[in-house]
């Protein structure tokens, strides 16, 4: 018996001394296909399109192929045309109130002299949506929408943006002074325990109305948002567009969030088989990705308060280990603890009776400073409760 097992022991080590890292020889290619996104809002709400180019899947690093220095504009069939304006990083803004009866095709041109050009384009009227709301459920919190469609909109592509308001686990409302070498209240800009955070989602949300009686969208999820999440300690902004989209639209959101669900595994479809509406226009078989549309967009705000869902213990892993030194800091020693900014005054210690303080209890700034991690000024559209 243990002789058998000590020939157990043995193969396995044979085996496992054997196995290397198996690294398959693809030449690499870069093609650099441009890739087009962007819903154009045809009633003069801004809207952006974004310019990039593929890179090789083999490229070591992070490679920018963000396309700038283009000229874009949409044009109608009588020719005139709607510029859309360079904002950097590859982003181009549309912000013309354009008739809803007319047809376009977006032109563009690229520094190197490559031209493209869309195929027609009918603008969509998106119908409004009709609620926004949200459960509590087992897991944390879902939002959803109702909306419907009609003979005109009867597929819906949703996207959104979030926005949260946090606090750090310790605040602190004084702030040291190196050159006077004191301690003195902040301003209301200077600010650092509430802050702002904002993330546009990348999920791919869609529907067809006429699936459903009446085409009548009722309560479609539109985001989860589990136990512990930040989003909702404090107070949480969800703005949701609403786009009517055609059917070539459809097909090609459909192909692109099967291959980012599927991409990483050998089974995967090849994300190449994704096409558009654009072509080049020096040689109309080159390969061009993106599915340009033009539309209306609907929106609709919600907020949710810590009210709304507590108890909502968050669980912040940048804060986790964060304590309140115990010890006080008295005045002689402010500069040695606190010039470097690595550690911030958060509680003032009195004497007895006293109105002048002694000296203050600190942190670390990762835990009282939350422009660490976010902005302390309040979004323009943000509503306090």
């Amino acid at each position: 018996m243990r002789y058998n097992f000590l020939y157990i022991l043995f193969f396995l080590g044979l085996f496992s001394a054997c196995r290397e890292p198996f690294e398959p020889e693809i030449d690499p290619v870069d093609l650099d296909v441009l890739v087009v996104e962007g819903y154009l809002d045809s009633e003069g709400i801004p809207s952006e399109l974004s310019l990039s180019l593929t890179s090789n899947i083999q490229s070591d690093g992070f490679t920018n192929n963000l396309v700038n220095g283009a000229t874009i504009y949409l044009e109608n069939t009588s020719g005139a045309r709607f510029s859309l304006t360079e904002l950097g990083d590859g982003k181009y803004e549309f912000a013309h109130d354009i008739s809803e009866s007319d047809v376009y095709r977006l032109r563009i041109f690229l520094q190197n002299g490559a031209s493209y050009t869309s195929e027609e384009l009918r603008p969509i009227i998106t119908p409004d949506i009709i609620d926004v709301g949200f459960d509590k459920n087992e897991d944390g919190v879902e939002i959803f929408l109702t909306t419907q469609g009609d003979e005109n909109a009867d597929d819906f592509l949703w996207t959104y943006e979030e926005t949260w308001a946090f606090r750090p686990p310790f605040t602190s409302l004084d702030k040291y002074v190196p050159e006077t070498q004191e301690i003195v209240p902040r301003t209301d800009e200077e600010r650092i325990d509430r802050c702002y955070l904002s993330r546009p989602n990348s999920d791919l949300l869609l529907e067809t109305s006429s699936r459903f009686e009446d085409q009548f969208v009722f309560r479609q999820a539109i985001r989860q948002i589990n136990q512990g999440d930040e989003r909702l300690s404090l107070r949480y902004s969800i703005l949701i567009s609403q786009k009517a989209i055609s059917k070539d639209d459809v097909e090609f959101w459909e192909i692109l969030k099967e291959n980012s669900d599927d991409l990483g595994s050998i089974f995967s479809p090849l994300p190449s088989i994704i096409g558009g509406n654009i072509t080049m226009d020096q040689n109309p078989d080159a390969p061009v990705i993106g599915q340009v549309s033009l539309g209306v967009v609907k929106q609709k705000r919600l907020y949710i308060d810590i009210r709304d869902v507590a108890p909502w213990p968050a669980e912040v892993e940048e804060y986790f280990g964060c304590v309140l030194e115990p010890d006080t800091v008295l005045v002689a020693n402010y500069d040695q603890y606190f010039r470097t900014g690595g550690n911030i005054p958060t509680t003032p210690v009195y004497l007895e009776n006293g109105f002048i303080p002694i000296g203050y209890r600190y942190a670390r700034a990762s835990c009282v400073d939350c422009t660490r991690r976010g902005s302390n000024v309040k979004p323009d559209f943000w509503e306090d409760f």
